[in-house]
């Protein structure tokens, strides 16, 4: 079942890009892999699958530990300021940093860890809230951020949230202008199974795709 979501899912990004005119390498798929078991992502990572994603500290510091090494690793769900320790050096991109008491936590524990952190600012307030946000975080040695994220409300017609992706598109040209030391912009992650070909048309560089591979969550099938 996986293998044959995966075929058309590639498929439907493939017909998203080519309508935009953007290379398929242009767009990194994100296979959600909250609550599936371990069984389900090897599926999956034998089809081709080396980006997973998780929104629970804990699953993600667990499945790191049994799949192969050559996953990125990619935190897409609320990250609790207590559990940033157990993913800070495991998680390659952060996409979910709404606040800077998290920026400051995520700053810390990689200092412990004499790494750099990327992240991207998951946008959920008003544009000029985020252009102060990016300015406050010029303070912090240990994090890059690497672009935006965005969760766009669930409507049954996707075309609903084609503004919602175009002005997180234009709020990353904007920031990008700014030139602020330790932000880059290259990162537009948005768009889930309802609504990522519409993102991909709006420029999302990163779909996190779920249910549309894995199927509907279960979640009585924890690791």
């Amino acid at each position: 079942m996986i293998t044959e979501n995966l075929k058309d899912v590639e498929a439907r990004v493939c017909a998203a890009c080519e309508r935009s005119g953007r290379k398929r390498e242009d767009v990194t798929l994100i296979a959600v892999s909250k609550t599936k078991p371990v069984e389900m992502l090897e599926e999956a990572y034998a089809y081709g699958c080396r980006y997973f994603g998780e929104n629970k500290g804990q699953e993600l510091d667990e499945k790191y530990d049994i799949m192969p090494k050559d996953i990125h690793w990619q935190m897409i769900g609320h990250l609790q300021r207590n559990k940033v320790k157990y993913i800070i050096d495991k998680a390659e991109l952060i996409h979910s940093v709404d606040s800077i008491r998290l920026a400051e936590t995520i700053d810390k524990e990689a200092a412990k860890k004499g790494i750099v952190v990327n992240v991207l600012l998951e946008v959920n307030l008003m544009p000029e809230e985020v252009i102060d946000f990016i300015h406050e975080n010029v303070r912090f040695q240990h994090i890059k951020v690497q672009g935006l994220m965005t969760i766009a409300p669930f409507v049954e017609n996707p075309e609903e949230n084609r503004i919602h992706f175009a002005n997180l598109r234009k709020l990353s040209v904007d920031i990008a202008k700014e030139k602020v030391d330790n932000v880059n912009m290259s990162i537009l992650s948005m768009g889930m199974t309802n609504d990522f070909e519409v993102a991909i048309e709006e420029g999302a560089t990163m779909v996190r795709i779920g249910t549309a591979i894995f199927g509907e969550r279960n979640y009585a099938h924890q690791i």
